[in-house]
């Protein structure tokens, strides 16, 4: 009988470490993969806002000739010169 109660302890003992393992194990994998898929996110909105950075930088370079911000006034602000008549058609 004794011998009988020692193997259930082990086999118990045994069993319970296998399910706390699991349970760690499962808790690490699922926080990896929500961090793998935020740094994806991440990574998406890094491009995204390179791109838009490129962009803007090349609307500053051009801003810099009065002809295109003339025309950049006149489109974006509906600004005109005196005595100018502007239809606008859309």
């Amino acid at each position: 009988m004794k011998i009988e109660l020692g193997k259930r302890f082990w086999l118990a003992l045994t069993a319970a470490i296998l399910i706390l393992t699991f349970f760690v194990v499962g808790r690490n994998f699922l926080h990896a993969v929500r961090i793998n898929r935020q740094i994806n996110r991440l990574e998406r909105e890094a491009e995204m806002y390179r791109a838009r950075i490129a962009e803007d930088s090349l609307l500053i370079e051009q801003l810099r000739y009065d002809d295109y911000l003339e025309q950049y006034a006149r489109e974006h602000y509906n600004m005109q010169k005196p005595g100018e008549k502007v239809y606008i058609i859309r």
